[in-house]
């Protein structure tokens, strides 16, 4: 392997070598290039590659980042990408090729999931890094929770069957250490390292509407509570506070769903608020921008992006309108961007 002063020096060379290549092809595109013996070809830039980096980089990778900057040299494609990005050899101990590569970005690995057997659909799948979990939520009611332990993954699950409505969404509260799903007439409270076979938790019910999607609201104050917010079909935004005392004061007479406790929706004070003509396909709160958003088919107020306060007031809300609506978004810190798809 390379040294680190080696590959530092070798890395400069390189990136001198893609600025001499981006200003020879604008050049040729504005015609005021004029062809010489410093001329980089696809032939001098493999050479120079393979003498700076040796086998570390692969033909195939040289090729594709060669291309990428002739297409369009005002995208600059990242040196990273030299390397290649993704190992594509099956999980295992790596060999003596893969030791020898600069850069190792960590194999993808796949895990057998007790959903494939019920011929399911996945609805919703959340990441917890801190705690590192992994939560999925299927249609059909197979909640699981995947917790990494080293290189292995350990599963806890549960089947989630005393509700005919199907499974839309899932989410975690930090603070209460609940997975929260939504079904299309329930809220679902998982208290996942219960030791329990089938699942120990509560049940909020009944929604008027039909649930379609759920997210945590994630805030600084490490309190025993945590706010949910949720989407209905009728174009509705829901904000939902659960306390630990919630559990104990609001259960309903109504008695268990199995080793569920059932809480009465009537009983929580759930600020909701139109803010779509159209179903509600997902809602998400941005902790960088202290601003939540909600998207939908609507055409009208496909997105909208403000605090969480416009829920319980009725001043005008920050939106934005695309033809036949928008199915999802995210948000980019680093950019400070927010991608809509339509």
């Amino acid at each position: 392997a390379l040294e680190s002063i080696d590959f530092k020096n070798a890395l400069e060379q390189f990136k001198n070598l893609v600025e001499k290549m981006i200003i020879q092809k604008t050049k040729e595109s504005s015609g005021l290039y004029t062809k010489d013996d410093d001329e980089i070809d696809y032939e001098k830039f493999y050479k120079t590659t393979r003498t700076l980096f040796g086998s570390a980089v692969k033909d195939q990778y040289i090729q594709a980042f060669f291309r990428k900057i002739i297409n369009n040299p005002d995208e600059r494609p990242e040196w990273l990408e030299i390397f290649g990005c993704f190992s594509r050899e099956s999980v295992g101990t790596p060999s003596r090729s893969k030791e020898s590569m600069v850069l190792l970005v960590s194999e993808k690995q796949q895990i057998t999931h007790p959903v494939v057997k019920r011929k399911d659909v996945i609805k919703g799948i959340v990441k917890v890094p801190l705690l590192r979990l992994t939560i999925t939520a299927s249609q059909k009611g197979l909640i699981t929770v995947f917790r990494k332990k080293r290189k292995s993954f350990f599963s806890y699950s549960f089947y989630f069957h005393q509700d005919t409505a199907w499974i839309t969404g899932c989410d975690f509260l930090p603070n209460l250490k609940y997975v929260v799903a939504v079904t299309e007439s329930t809220i679902i409270l998982w208290d996942y390292k219960s030791k329990e076979s089938e699942g120990n938790g509560f049940v909020i019910k009944p929604m008027k509407n039909c649930l379609l999607s759920v997210s945590t609201v994630t805030m600084a104050d490490n309190l025993a509570r945590d706010t949910i917010l949720m989407g209905d079909d009728k174009g509705y935004v829901y904000l939902l506070t659960i306390t630990s005392d919630d559990f104990i004061m609001k259960q309903s007479k109504a008695g268990k769903l199995s080793q569920f406790k059932v809480m009465d929706a009537e009983s929580f004070d759930m600020p909701k608020r139109k803010l779509h003509d159209d179903w509600v396909g997902k809602v998400k709160y941005f902790p960088a921008l202290k601003r939540f958003g909600s998207c939908s088919t609507d055409s009208i107020n496909s997105f909208v992006l403000d605090d969480i306060k416009r829920l319980e007031d009725h001043l005008p809300v920050k939106e934005f309108s695309v033809p036949k609506g928008v199915n999802a978004f995210t948000y980019c810190g680093k950019a400070k961007v927010i991608v809509t798809g339509g």
